[in-house]
């Protein structure tokens, strides 16, 4: 019966000792996330530029056209995917921008920086459902000044960047649709649901 109490003693200061241990391991795990948080969201805050509107690119379906003339009817959503197999990842994401923004009088795009056989491979069957720009030799990523992927970016119709977001911080993307709704006059998407990508600062274009 004492070996009991004695036992029960012993575990009561344990349990007391461990108590700030568990405190602290959790502070340093919230301490971390708030970092890495503050990580992505510096990543999605690099500064983007206005890109040559004379540069042409193409579509998936061969249509080439300069940006100047992409822009000429509507402002362009522009959300350009990695061109790896985490790409396919943020289809959910680019179908909610899709589905809300399409009546509107904002074009939105989506581009891989590859081949049309890879930007296939990473959309599948939305490639026939978007506008789908195809940019192989980056040379789009690059006049935009992006260095992450994913990215989110309104042009307006004379090509001028309004706002961009790289890397994946749904709090970042939501501020790009917050204001493209604003400019639109239109609905905003909710751009992040359960089940979507975990914040990421992305992957360099270069990579």
């Amino acid at each position: 019966m004492e070996g009991s109490r004695s036992a029960a003693r012993e575990g009561g200061r344990n349990a007391g000792l461990n108590a700030p241990n568990a405190r602290a391991t959790r502070a340093d795990r919230e301490t971390c996330e708030a970092r890495f948080a503050r990580t992505v969201a510096l990543a999605c805050a690099a500064v983007a530029q206005n890109p040559n509107p004379l540069l042409a690119v193409t579509s998936y379906k061969g249509v080439t056209r300069t940006i100047d003339d992409w822009a000429t009817v509507f402002n362009i959503a522009l959300i350009v995917l990695p061109d790896r197999p985490e790409g396919a990842a943020f289809v959910p994401v680019v179908d909610r921008i899709f589905r809300t923004f399409g009546d509107s009088d904002v074009r939105t795009v989506v581009c891989v920086p590859s081949t049309p056989a890879i930007t296939k491979r990473i959309l599948g069957d939305a490639v026939d459902r978007w506008l789908t720009w195809c940019d192989p030799d980056r040379a789009l990523v690059e006049s935009l000044g992006l260095e992450r992927l994913p990215a989110f970016l309104l042009l307006r119709q004379d090509t001028q960047l309004v706002t961009a977001a790289q890397g994946w911080s749904p709090t970042e993307w939501q501020r790009v649709a917050d204001e493209i709704a604003r400019k639109e006059h239109w609905t905003v998407p909710v751009v992040a649901k359960r089940g979507d990508p975990a914040p990421t600062p992305g992957w360099p274009v270069a990579s």
